[in-house]
């Protein structure tokens, strides 16, 4: 006798009237947001039950999918030893462990450059001699359902370690402190705060943030160790709610930095680390409206600012700036410039070490790192440089496509750590040293041979030749060349059309660059082609295609995306019938106004915490970085043409009568970046516009926050349930 489908669950409707504009909206779902409800939590566990139930069937293809993941992964692995002072650090991860054990030994006190710089060999299970166990973050996960760290951060002389914890979800951490010499953990406690915490240089007191009710970080506090917390002094607090505060150390560790800075403009205030009553000096004015980092340093005998910024530069510039005209205008400031303007180059950031800057930059969308000698700069201030002899180098790589980028570049340290990835190459550690031009071991711009030091092991006989990647162009609504990068398997028979999962972000100037995924070959070697749509609203061509992709642009970045699935149904290797979207968080925004575009693109939709109503969002600015968001998306709640226009693409209130495709969309509870809210709405919603409303799925994580469930065996379940999934929904589910 055939068993009857599970019935999915139906929301009730509880109509709540919003009013902006003269426009009223009925929003039958807004109930679903409050968490504390019984009715609610009832409902998500429905969800779940229901989610669980439709595709039970699924089960062997998961538990196949999670164990390719985990027999691929080398379970017992190590990092590779940073050095920093008279220790080298580095992380183990052992097999049943979700978490890194953090750790350290001596480093060699040697003349010898080389052997003092080469990092000690760690093997799995093997101790080395000295070697610490700093923190155990499987231990302390023990006893909790979730567990993320937010900071950790080692004094500089090695007494001392801070890190910070959570345990909800919820992005909100408490910070240890413990005496590495004796192993005690000290009686310091400070909870609420956000992320990076950090030790002074000396040791003696704690730098750290705290949000406001808004998520906001805003006000930073300096704890001495050993005092009442409630003795804290605060240092300084940022007021504008449009704003994000933010505080690190110079690269030199000499000078205190406190950035308050949006996606569009900041302001830096910075003082000498031991001179904690002076007062802040202000670099550029906020009232600039310049958006730029900032680095004390020395050139010439001469104290300045370096600065990469995008004053009369949209993809920004590198500049000094006299340190006895912070505060000025930069209109009237007479800048000095190490790396100018272009068109075809963004500058990232730009780091000083005691002989070089290090530049990170985007180049035809490929990250890159420059190195630059320091010596170069005293010519540029004494005037026998100009900015166009001003040369640096690149390290090589072999592929086209690749994302190479600053691991650490501290400043004393005779070596610069970088990192390298591509779609088929599993990431690579590099250590390129450096020094002065004049080393004659050194080429002309005072930098060795990159020295690998490391490839993450892929078990399973992985080789990148399997493996092809592409780059492809579509042509968007308005003429615009699109790139797209293709990734499958080298031995596929082109005269066979391919399913495709197709996946973009298109937000916040966020690139999504070339990177290795052990998960992802569970759907390469099915058959799957992997798509990255690289729309607009991401920073892969620069500042501009950015530009083009937010406030009253950012239908491009939905249009782009459509007009990449027609391009690829186009190809003759491509089964048009055969093509899912995928896309997280700002990327699940896109998921959702793209099904309102084009539902019959498209196979299937995998939205992961997605911000698919976000006009509600944007409209309460008591919510989780609302106010900060409004630089993104604009203000609806000032200007009514904001609110029409983010009315006219949000996902929840563009629903129509329609066949869309099956649906999955995955949340979790604690969520403080996409409350469950909107994905637990549009799902409601969906179900009455949609064909067949029994194909929509909601999965809620009822113990994790914006990145899921914590710890990498129940991440790789997640991933192993939302690809079986797919798979299905592709076809290649066999």
């Amino acid at each position: 006798m055939r068993s009857e489908k599970p019935a999915y669950p139906v929301a009730v409707r509880r109509t709540v009237q919003r009013s902006f504009h003269d426009h009223t909206f009925d929003d039958h779902f807004e109930w679903l947001r409050d968490k504390n409800s019984d009715q609610v939590r009832a409902h998500l566990g429905l969800e779940n039950e229901y989610a669980e139930a439709v595709t039970a069937h699924l089960q062997p293809l998961r538990e196949r999918i999670y164990g390719e993941i985990k027999d691929r992964t080398q379970e017992t692995d190590m990092s590779v030893p940073s050095r920093n002072g008279d220790w080298w650090y580095f992380a183990r991860t052992v097999e049943g462990g979700a978490h890194q054990v953090f750790c350290r030994v001596p480093a060699v006190d040697s003349a010898d450059t080389e052997r003092a710089w080469t990092p000690p060999t760690v093997e799995p299970g093997v101790s080395l001699p000295g070697e610490e166990t700093l923190l155990d973050a499987n231990a302390a996960s023990e006893t909790h359902d979730f567990y993320a760290l937010g900071s950790f951060s080692v004094s500089e002389d090695g007494t001392r370690l801070a890190w910070s914890e959570d345990t909800a979800g919820d992005e909100r951490f408490t910070v240890y402190i413990k005496d590495l010499a004796s192993g005690e953990m000290l009686t310091d406690r400070i909870t609420q705060t956000s992320y990076g915490a950090f030790l002074t240089p000396d040791a003696s007191e704690l730098i750290y943030t705290v949000v406001d009710d808004a998520w906001r970080p805003w006000r930073v506090y300096r704890h001495v160790i050993g005092t009442p917390v409630s003795e804290d002094e605060l240092i300084y607090q940022e007021d504008n709610p449009g704003l994000w505060l933010g505080v690190e150390l110079s690269a030199d560790k000499q000078w205190l930095m406190v950035a308050s800075a949006c996606s569009e403009y900041g302001e830096y205030r910075i003082r000498k680390v031991d001179a904690p009553r002076d007062p802040w000096l202000t670099v550029i004015p906020e009232s600039d409206r310049v958006l730029y980092t900032a680095e004390p340093i020395t050139v010439a005998g001469a104290d300045y600012v370096l600065l990469t910024h995008d004053y009369a530069a949209p993809n920004s510039r590198v500049s000094l700036m006299p340190l006895s005209t912070a505060g000025s205008s930069i209109a009237d400031v007479d800048l000095i410039d190490v790396i100018p303007a272009s068109e075809q180059t963004r500058i990232e950031v730009c780091e000083p070490t005691a002989t070089h800057l290090v530049v990170s930059l985007r180049s035809e969308t490929t990250p890159r790192v420059r190195l630059i000698p320091r010596a170069s700069l005293d010519g540029l201030v004494t005037g026998s440089f100009t900015t166009g002899s001003l040369t640096g180098t690149e390290p090589a790589f072999d592929e086209d496509l690749f994302t190479a980028s600053v691991v650490s570049a501290r400043y004393d340290n005779p070596v610069i750590r970088v990192s390298y990835t591509s779609f088929v190459t599993p990431p690579r550690v590099y250590d390129i040293p450096t020094g002065p031009v004049d080393d004659e071991n050194l080429d002309e711009f005072g930098v060795g041979a990159p020295i690998m030091r490391r490839e993450t092991t892929v078990l399973g006989g992985y080789n990148r030749s399997d493996y092809t990647v592409e780059r492809d162009w579509a042509v968007a609504e308005d003429g615009t060349r699109i790139p797209i990068s293709l990734v499958r398997r080298a031995d596929f028979d082109a005269s066979v059309p391919a399913p495709v999962v197709q996946y973009a972000y298109g937000s916040y100037e966020a690139s999504t660059d070339p990177g290795f995924s052990i998960s992802r070959l569970s759907l390469l070697d099915r058959g799957v082609a992997w798509v990255v749509a690289h729309v607009r609203g991401g920073g892969e061509l620069g500042r501009s295609w950015y530009d083009d992709g937010k406030k009253f642009t950012k239908k491009n970045t939905f249009t782009d995306y459509v007009a990449v699935t027609r391009h690829l149904a186009q190809r003759q290797d491509v089964d048009a019938a055969r093509i899912a979207v995928l896309g997280g968080s700002a990327g699940g925004l896109l998921v959702g106004a793209v099904l309102n575009l084009a539902p019959d693109l498209y196979c299937g939709a995998l939205a992961a915490v997605p911000f698919v109503d976000p006009l509600t969002s944007m409209l309460m600015p008591e919510l989780p970085l609302t106010a900060l968001e409004w630089e993104e998306w604009g203000n609806p709640m000032e200007d009514p043409e904001v609110y029409e226009y983010m009315r006219s693409y949000s996902p929840y209130e563009n629903l129509r009568d329609a066949n869309y495709p099956p649906v999955l969309a995955v949340t979790s509870l604690n969520d403080t970046r996409v409350l469950y809210v909107e994905p637990a709405k549009w799902v409601a919603a969906l179900r009455e516009h949609a064909e067949h409303p029994e194909t929509v799925l909601l999965r809620c994580e009822m113990a994790g926050g914006h990145g899921g469930a914590s710890g990498r065996y129940s991440q790789w379940k997640d991933t192993a349930w939302e690809y079986a999934w797919l798979a299905e929904k592709l076809g290649v589910a066999g």
